[in-house]
C-alpha cells in the first residue's frame, strides 16, 4: 500500500510516499480503508519530534518509532478481527487514532474497534476525517474542564482554527452566548460558524475591557496566561487547549497555583479519545448543530506541503487529506 512514512525527525522534508507492508488484521482489530484524513497539530509536533518531551512519551528519542503520522481518519471496513463484535465490511467509520499508533496517512490503517465510531450519515468522508481529533478537543475541554452551562458567556480565543472552529458551534449546542476571537481575514467565518459576537484581535487586541465571560477556551494561546483573570468573572474558568506548549506546560505544571493566586480557575486539556465522545459529535453533526470547515484540500502525496499550510497557522478551520 501507499503510505506517508518518516525515519528521521524533522521539517516536512523528512515525510516521503513510499510503498509498505499493508497491515494484518489482528483478531480485535478494525482494517480500515481510508478515504480521508486531516492535518493536526500532533503530527507535526510528532514529525519534528518537539518538544523533546514528546519523544520519551512517544518512543524514539534520537529516531521516531511511529513511521507513519495521522491523527484523524474517515474510511470504509474491509475486514474484521475474530473478536470484533461492532463493525463489519462495509461499514464507514470515522475516528481518532492517536491512542493506537496514529497511521492515517496511508491507504489502510488496521485499529482496535474502540478507536472507531461510525460516520456521519450527513457528511463525506473528506468531512468526516476533519473532526475526530479537534472536535473531541473543543467537546472535552468545554464539558468536562470548563463545565459550560446554558446562558454562559463563553469566549472563544482562536475561533477561526480547527479546534477553536468546532468550540463555537458546539459552545452553541450547549446554549452558550459565545464570542470569538480571530484575526482580520477570518471574521467572516466565524460570524458564519455561529459565534453571537467577534472580536478581531489584530484591531482590538482580542481582550475585550470591560466584558467579563463565566468560561474562556484559548485554542491560540500565545499570549500570557495573566492576560485573561481581568475577563472573568468571580468564579469564572480559563481553559488552555492549544498554542504554544511553553504556554502548556507553565498551566500544567503551576495552573493549581496560579488559580490561587488570581481567584479563578485555570486550567488545561488533556484530550481523552473515546467511542461515546464520537457518537456525542455524530449526532450533533447528524442534527445539523456542528458541522467542519475545510480550509484546505490535498491528496496523499502533498501531506508535506499540507503540514507546511498547518504550520504557517494561517488556517481556516481544517486541512482535509484525500487518500
Amino acid at each position: 500500500m501507499k503510505a506517508i512514512v518518516q525515519t528521521e525527525y524533522g521539517s516536512a522534508d523528512v515525510l516521503r510516499l513510499a510503498d509498505v507492508d499493508k497491515p494484518v488484521v489482528s483478531d480485535n482489530g478494525v482494517l480500515v480503508r481510508v478515504h480521508a484524513a486531516s492535518v493536526h497539530a500532533g503530527d507535526w509536533h510528532l514529525m519534528r519530534g518537539t518538544p523533546f518531551l514528546i519523544r520519551f512519551i512517544f518512543g524514539g528519542v534520537l529516531k521516531p518509532k511511529i513511521k507513519i503520522l495521522g491523527t484523524d481518519a474517515a474510511g470504509k471496513v474491509e475486514a474484521v478481527g475474530k473478536d470484533v463484535t461492532q463493525f463489519k465490511p462495509g461499514d464507514e467509520v470515522f475516528g481518532d487514532l492517536s491512542e493506537c499508533g496514529f497511521g492515517a496517512f496511508a491507504e489502510y490503517v488496521c485499529v482496535p474497534e474502540t478507536a472507531l465510531a461510525l460516520k456521519p450519515a450527513n457528511l463525506t468522508f473528506e468531512e468526516a476525517a476533519t473532526v475526530p481529533g479537534s472536535a473531541l478537543a473543543a467537546l472535552q475541554g468545554l464539558r468536562d474542564v470548563g463545565r459550560i452551562q446554558s446562558g454562559q458567556k463563553v469566549l472563544i480565543n482562536g475561533a477561526s482554527g480547527g479546534v477553536g472552529s468546532f468550540a463555537v458551534q458546539i459552545a452553541k449546542a450547549f446554549g452558550a452566548e459565545v464570542t470569538g476571537v480571530c484575526s482580520t481575514n477570518k471574521v467572516d467565518m466565524v460570524r458564519a460558524i455561529g459565534a453571537d459576537h467577534v472580536i478581531n484581535y489584530t484591531k482590538d487586541g482580542g481582550i475585550p475591557k470591560g466584558q467579563r465571560y463565566d468560561l474562556i477556551l484559548d485554542a491560540a494561546a500565545y499570549r500570557s496566561v495573566f492576560d485573561y483573570p481581568p475577563a472573568l468573572n468571580p468564579k469564572g474558568t480559563y481553559v488552555l487547549v492549544g498554542g504554544s506548549t511553553a504556554r502548556l506546560f507553565f498551566v500544567m505544571f503551576f495552573g493549581s497555583l496560579i488559580s490561587k493566586i488570581i481567584r479563578r480557575n485555570v486550567k488545561f486539556l488533556v484530550t481523552k479519545p473515546n467511542q461515546a465522545d464520537l457518537a456525542i459529535l455524530r449526532d450533533f453533526i447528524e442534527a445539523g448543530k456542528i458541522s467542519p470547515f475545510i480550509d484546505q484540500r490535498y491528496t496523499l502525496s502533498e501531506v508535506p506541503a499540507a503540514i507546511r499550510h498547518l504550520e504557517q497557522r494561517q488556517v481556516r478551520g481544517k486541512v482535509s487529506i484525500t487518500v
